[in-house]
């Protein structure tokens, strides 16, 4: 368990760019994403509306609170901004906002199941699921409260740009069923990053060795009263002939210096006779 926080931290970036795509952007304006936890329900927690979604592998529970969701709403139909200090009790429940609920819902949940099948090794990763960084296509259905001792992610979002009103932090959850969750650990096995880090380990030796270059463009030699006489704007004629490269003082090549896009590169290596 001690690896989760690992498959958190993936989670976020993959929201946060979610919610950036610009056709999420239409809904979730300037919300950023603040956290994503992992915990489990002690059965104590306040009753909350679920949405139910199958995924390939398992359901995943969602839940949205309802001052975020209020919140995307109005953005997403040019009314007010964000309030942090508004109350949604006060709030009529309108069909638009459940089918909205239901569209975040899609989106959120398959963010969460396309990092978790992401995670997987290859032959794990079910025949049914595209392995090209699509969303899946959830249908959602009413779901219960889960169970205590379920497992929760929790996402906390905060929208600052509320036209000087204070600015609105929530959240939304999702619940993993035991095959969910079993996946998410098995993404994050260490077998799993051995199995990530084999075909790197074995490329060829010449593939993997790195050494640093350095490229000599220009040497001059002046004498040493006339470097004390020099001041800032004098010019120093020189000519540009082949650049020496060097591994450590190790001169191996030369080059022909050429500029390209505005950068000095080098070219047309030749090996040292």
């Amino acid at each position: 368990m001690h690896r989760l926080p690992v498959f958190a931290a993936q989670l976020k970036e993959d929201l946060a760019q979610a919610m950036r795509l610009n056709l999420n952007r239409r809904y979730w304006g300037s919300f950023q994403v603040d956290s994503v936890e992992f915990s489990r329900l002690d059965g104590t927690e306040p009753r909350a509306r679920w949405l139910n979604f199958a995924a390939p592998a398992g359901d995943i529970a969602f839940s949205l609170e309802r001052k975020v969701l209020l919140a995307v709403l109005n953005f997403r139909y040019g009314r007010a901004k964000s309030d942090g200090a508004l109350d949604d009790t006060a709030v009529k429940v309108t069909a638009t906002e459940d089918r909205l609920a239901v569209v975040l819902g899609q989106q959120l949940a398959g963010t969460l199941a396309g990092r978790i099948e992401a995670n997987l090794p290859r032959p794990d990763k079910t025949e049914d699921t595209p392995d090209d960084g699509k969303q899946h296509d959830f249908h959602a259905e009413p779901g219960a409260q889960p169970a205590a001792g379920t497992w929760i992610i929790s996402v906390t979002v905060s929208d600052h740009d509320t036209g000087g009103k204070p600015p609105l932090v929530g959240r939304f959850s999702f619940a993993l069923d035991k095959h969910l969750m079993t996946s998410v650990l098995h993404g994050l096995s260490p077998e799993r990053d051995n199995a990530r880090r084999a075909p790197q380990a074995s490329a060829p030796l010449a593939t993997r060795l790195q050494v640093n270059l350095k490229g000599i463009l220009v040497t001059k030699e002046v004498m040493l009263g006339n470097l004390f006489d020099m001041q800032i704007g004098d010019v120093i004629p020189i000519s540009m002939h082949r650049a020496d490269v060097l591994l450590d003082d190790s001169r191996l090549f030369t080059a022909a210096v050429s500029e390209h896009k505005g950068k000095i590169c080098l070219t047309s290596f030749e090996d040292v006779e």
